[in-house]
């Protein structure tokens, strides 16, 4: 009888999702190549992806890279603190502690396992996360495994979050600011010379995850944090964006990578990357380090243009990066809007709750750097139609 109340409670649940038009399917992608996505055996223009730079889909650097390289194997086995560790993993994080000029660099398995294992070992009882409301749920889910408070401050409201320092601080031992850097739903940027400003003045450590940022915005290939990663504390980023690759990382001070070394049980406890792909993600990152320089010049070439039609066309938007946000409403509207896009040859699947605030589900659209202007217009066209 238990199974069986069980069971009936996950069949509500799901007709919950689907009647209120939330219920989600895997996508059947069948290929992708050059900004397309083939499915059922027909092309879209794909503007649903977080390969910024287009460097996955493209078949020359993966025949360069295992023609020039030696052979490398596809499985750990095992935790890196076992026997689940080999060369390629210490060069590869010798290459982002000079490329962030950090003391210390730690690869986790993905970008969630990374921000939920920061911040889970480092804030204590006693400790406070202080962290802007729009952060991504890898953050959220970090706060809520770890001992310490974590109190939210509304989106890019930094007075507010000086006045919460104000009365709060003083109540912890440790406290931590977290931001992402560019927000992965409304491609907006946060203030981080505020967040230093705050972060010195209440003695504070500042974290920022540059995931929709790394190799993609800002100065070099460092994301936004180049600007001023001194004063930056952890920096967090992931290889599945737009080094087309596989994993993340944190890079900090040695003490705070022998900590998470230690600590983090989403690192200690997990089977590691295959050898072939931090050596692949290296060697993305050492040996064509022009060419990424080069394809995120081509990002940053269409993201300027984009950004100028919306303009002309008298469209506002939030964004200020290669994520525009189309915010449609209603979860059915969107899903139709979707709908309407790929039988027109466009793949953006319609974002919504609880990925994003209920009554602002959207069309997420991502620019890479194979994306044309031509088809962000003809989109435009299509939706104000």
């Amino acid at each position: 009888m238990i199974r069986i109340k069980h069971l009936k409670s996950i069949e509500e649940d799901l007709n919950i999702l689907k009647n209120s038009g939330q219920f989600r399917q895997i996508p059947d992608i069948e290929y992708k190549i050059d900004g397309k996505v083939i499915i059922n055996g027909k092309e879209y223009v794909n503007f649903a992806s977080n390969d910024y730079l287009g460097i996955s889909t493209k078949q020359f650097l993966t025949d360069e890279f295992l023609s020039t390289s030696p052979k490398y194997q596809f499985s750990t086995a095992s935790a890196r603190l076992l026997s689940g560790t080999t060369i390629e993993f210490k060069e590869l994080e010798n290459t982002l502690k000079h490329l962030f000029n950090k003391e210390g660099a730690l690869i986790f398995n993905t970008g969630y396992q990374c921000n939920l294992g920061v911040i889970s070992s480092l804030i204590k009882k006693g400790d406070a996360v202080f962290s802007d409301k729009l952060n991504h749920a890898s953050i959220i889910d970090g706060m809520r495994l770890a001992e310490g408070d974590f109190i939210r401050y509304k989106h890019f409201d930094y007075e507010q979050l000086e006045k919460i320092l104000q009365a709060k601080r003083n109540n912890y031992n440790k406290a931590l600011i977290v931001t992402e850097s560019v927000f992965s739903m409304d491609g907006d940027i946060a203030n981080l010379d505020k967040l230093i400003e705050l972060k010195k003045k209440y003695n504070c450590l500042l974290m920022v995850d540059e995931a929709h940022a790394f190799c993609a915005l800002g100065k070099g290939l460092t994301g936004y944090s180049s600007y001023n990663n001194k004063d930056i504390d952890i920096i967090t980023a992931t290889f599945g964006k737009a080094v087309g690759s596989f994993g993340a990382f944190c890079v900090s001070t040695g003490e705070v990578i022998d900590y998470l070394i230690n600590k983090a049980r989403s690192f200690i406890f997990s089977t590691s990357i295959p050898p072939i792909n931090i050596a692949w993600t290296n060697w993305l990152l050492t040996e064509k380090l022009g060419y990424l320089k080069e394809r995120k010049q081509n990002l940053e070439n269409i993201t300027e243009n984009t950004h100028k039609l919306l303009a002309q066309r008298g469209i506002n938007t939030v964004s200020e990066s290669q994520i525009i946000p189309i915010i449609t409403g209603s979860n059915e509207r969107t899903l139709k809007v979707s709908e309407n896009l790929r039988a027109y040859g466009y793949y953006i699947p319609a974002i919504r709750p609880p990925t994003v605030p209920e009554g602002t589900s959207r069309l997420r659209i991502s620019l890479t750097a194979d994306s044309k202007l031509e088809d962000f217009a003809k989109v435009l066209d299509l939706i104000q139609e």
